[in-house]
């Protein structure tokens, strides 16, 4: 769809073009990944968010802004893509004691629908150079805090995000969610009560400054040696490694280890290229396949990093994610 629609504004006619609606889809984007836990989903969203918004256009009245408008029909879209859905999960979720790491075989894969997925940061962060907007944004799509907003019931959901991290005033949320201030306060509340007892670590990621960055190089420069000491080397002590489509996950550095040097061992003489994904550098790994000096896409590599140590490892395996993220789909050696 293209072109401009002509809309009634408090008494007097607007246009709304097609600039004016692309131009609120990034964060819209944002929103909607925070809101379904995957990118895939989130640009669905996003897509029919805008195609309701066409449709309805003649029923715009300018009594809010056309960005609180498109909020508030994202925001339905989020909903409705939610109603009876199970809630996406990380493997660790997904144990009946959460502490308790699932490591025997890899198993069955479940549905893609299973698995909180990421999103490449040119999707979701804003074109800004206020550094503190852009460390807002990066936090806010960390994949332990979308996969810790999953936990939430869909409305909780909607007012954390709206009140902690776009700063909307309550009011604006209660217009939007056409419930009182009581009712959002109260939600919020509830809401930050859950997360509080979702904090990986109970600490925060540390920022992507050179030292962080180093610490990724290091964990690059061992996998393509396979050179696992000097990998597990890097592990914070309650390190996770997950790779969802399966629901197993490893706990701790030696878990990790023997991980690589046993059945991960078919990893060895792959090959990693950066990608930006989830507000910080992700790697895709391609690994080596039957066909003499080609390497195939395998998983993705996101990683989260707290007090100088890698935290945890996730690895999203299978090559969907490969075409989303525009990266080649096979490396020559």
């Amino acid at each position: 769809m293209t072109g401009t629609v002509t809309v009634q504004q408090s008494g007097a006619s607007a246009r709304v073009s097609d600039e004016e609606l692309e131009r609120h889809r990034r964060e819209l984007t944002a929103y909607c990944y925070r809101m379904l836990g995957s990118g895939f989903d989130a640009e669905d969203a996003v897509q029919e968010t805008m195609v309701r918004a066409w449709r309805a256009a003649d029923r715009f009245d300018g009594r809010s802004s056309l960005r609180s408008w498109l909020y508030r029909i994202a925001t339905n879209v989020c909903f409705d893509a939610l109603n009876g859905r199970r809630n996406r999960a990380l493997p660790m979720d997904m144990s009946a004691d959460p502490s308790a790491p699932v490591q025997s075989s890899l198993g069955t894969p479940l549905p893609e629908t299973t698995w909180v997925e990421p999103v490449a940061d040119g999707s979701v962060l804003p074109d800004s150079s206020d550094p503190a907007e852009l460390l807002v944004a990066r936090e806010s799509v960390r994949l332990a805090f979308v996969a810790a907003l999953q936990h939430l019931p869909p409305r909780q959901r909607a007012v954390l995000v709206l009140r902690e991290v776009l700063r909307w005033k309550a009011d604006e949320v209660a217009e939007l969610l056409d419930t009182s201030v009581a009712s959002v306060n109260s939600a919020l509340q509830r809401a930050r009560a859950t997360l509080s007892t979702r904090s990986p670590l109970g600490t925060a990621p540390d920022p992507l400054d050179e030292e962080h960055t180093a610490l990724l190089r290091r964990y690059v420069e061992a996998f393509e040696r396979y050179d696992i000491t000097s990998l597990v080397a890097l592990l914070h002590e309650d390190a996770t490694q997950s790779m969802p489509p399966w629901a197993l996950w490893l706990s701790g550095p030696s878990d990790i280890g023997d991980w690589h040097t046993g059945p991960g061992g078919g990893c060895r003489g792959s090959r990693m290229l950066e990608v930006r994904i989830n507000g910080t550098i992700g790697f895709a790994q391609y690994k080596p396949s039957a066909t003499a000096g080609r390497l195939e896409p395998w998983a993705v590599h996101l990683l989260e990093v707290a007090d100088g140590r890698i935290t945890s490892i996730t690895n999203f395996v299978g090559s969907r994610l490969f075409a989303a993220l525009g990266l080649p789909d096979h490396l020559t050696v």
